[in-house]
């Protein structure tokens, strides 16, 4: 069993937000010894959980939807199961979204350096993609691609 400020520490959670999810009722089964709450393996897999779902866009009322969910055990399965399927197109959209950022900096980042190395852009702002090597032009391709940034 932990105490919430070794649980803070583990999840790097402040201590007022630990808190806040017990109120709002994310911890049905949080054990209490003399006041002071007891945190076991099940609440900081809840813990673990709750910091997914949150990354992934979710709304406190939407995982405390989720926890009810988990209450009321098997029938509920498709729910969750669905409620996660949901999160991983969302997820998969953004990091789709990421990628074409990345591929744009990199691309940028060789591009300095060509220009550095020759003193000037005018070689590098010619180039033709097909003159790039493989991977630049790769990244420069997916950061420069017509269609729209896929939206989620």
């Amino acid at each position: 069993m932990y105490t919430i400020g070794q649980v803070s520490e583990m999840f790097g959670l402040p201590v007022s937000t630990l808190r806040y999810y017990d109120k709002e009722g994310l911890f049905p089964n949080l054990k209490r010894t003399s006041g002071i709450r007891k945190f076991g393996d099940k609440e900081l897999e809840t813990i673990r959980v709750i910091e997914c779902l949150k990354k992934s866009g979710l709304e406190i009322k939407d995982i405390k939807q989720f926890m009810v969910w988990c209450e009321e055990g098997s029938a509920t399965y498709q729910k969750r199961r669905e409620l996660f399927l949901r999160q991983k197109v969302h997820m998969e959209a953004e990091l789709m979204r990421m990628n074409r950022v990345l591929d744009m900096i990199r691309y940028k980042c060789w591009y300095y350096e060509q220009a550095i190395t020759d003193g000037n852009e005018n070689r590098v702002r010619a180039m033709q993609p097909a003159d790039m090597p493989v991977e630049i032009r790769e990244a420069y391709e997916n950061a420069h691609r017509e269609d729209e940034y896929p939206q989620s």
